[in-house]
């Protein structure tokens, strides 16, 4: 089985926040010229960009500091039309003055399963009083959390929110408390890597990473000899890349070592990263109405096992 664990889809740029062009527009190619847009997140080219995996998760976004909300009412919309393929997770920002009515709403809609949290753009310390009355209710609910621990590039971004360490607390706090780090905690890689080492519920996804293979590759090998390749959840951080060139760059990620003495990660352990059941990881319960394929998909995308 093949889960992606961070995609996003939105409506409009507009809900991303006023800097969104900015700090995540992409070079795109028309005719002779080049010019910046933001890449398709609708969700027929999401539906489309996960043909090769079972599950897609989808991430909300809510951020009072940038104005920027993904409606909840879209993805759980969304999901409920694709109910055996599509997991949502709201986006929450604890900050709100609402944040406790908001979790009552989420907490009745049963395609949304966990939620998501970006400190470094909602401008909190991630053990401020506020955030772990959110962490309550996720115990409470069985919510898992994703949260976006490396830094968010708007300018009005808080990165001395965005160290990895800082979760140390929180997972001390909170045993029950799945958490999933966003993007390996980039550029704190190591911090990452120490911190899903010594907490059993702590994870981290590799969304990101996986369109910068070198820095996949670095990362991926100081996971495995920190022995941590288990605590790695795969994600093709759509719509900034699809599922099929993410799994292909996983499974190539040895490249870089060919003619020389660099380490490889043995491709078994690779495949492992890709198929991983990240729903019993996170206490998901499967999409109804779905028997989730008991061969990997690779194949879809030109890959063999």
């Amino acid at each position: 089985m093949i889960v992606d664990t961070h995609t996003s889809i939105w409506q409009s740029p507009e809900q991303l926040g006023a800097e969104a062009p900015a700090h995540l527009a992409q070079l795109t190619r028309f005719g002779a010229e080049y010019v910046r847009l933001l890449p398709k997140a609708d969700t027929a080219a999401h539906l489309l960009a996960a043909d090769p995996v079972d599950c897609c998760f989808i991430l909300g976004f809510r951020s009072r500091l940038l104005g920027a909300e993904i409606p909840n009412r879209f993805i759980a919309d969304y999901c409920a039309e694709h109910a055996d393929r599509m997991i949502g997770f709201a986006g929450v920002d604890p900050t709100d003055d609402g944040v406790a009515a908001h979790l009552e709403l989420i907490a009745r809609e049963p395609h949304l399963k966990g939620l998501v949290i970006c400190p470094a753009a909602q401008n909190f310390h991630p053990c401020d009083t506020r955030a772990m009355r959110v962490y309550e209710q996720a115990v409470r609910h069985k919510w898992p959390i994703i949260f976006f621990s490396g830094p968010y590039a708007a300018a009005d971004a808080r990165l001395e929110y965005a160290r990895p360490w800082l979760w140390d607390e929180v997972a001390r706090a909170f045993p029950g408390l799945k958490i999933v780090l966003g993007h390996l905690g980039y550029p704190w890689v190591d911090e990452t890597l120490l911190l899903i080492q010594k907490h059993a519920h702590c994870f981290a996804g590799l969304a990101g990473l996986l369109r910068r293979p070198w820095i996949a590759y670095d990362a991926l090998v100081r996971a495995y000899q920190m022995d941590v390749l288990d605590k790695l959840l795969f994600g093709s951080d759509f719509p900034f890349a699809v599922a099929a060139d993410a799994i292909e760059t996983l499974y190539r990620v040895n490249q870089f070592a060919r003619g020389t003495n660099l380490p490889v990660i043995p491709r078994e352990q690779l495949r492992q990263v890709v198929e991983r059941d990240a729903l019993a990881l996170l206490n998901i319960p499967a999409p109804p109405g779905r028997i989730l394929a008991a061969l990997p998909k690779t194949q879809r995308v030109g890959l063999s096992a």
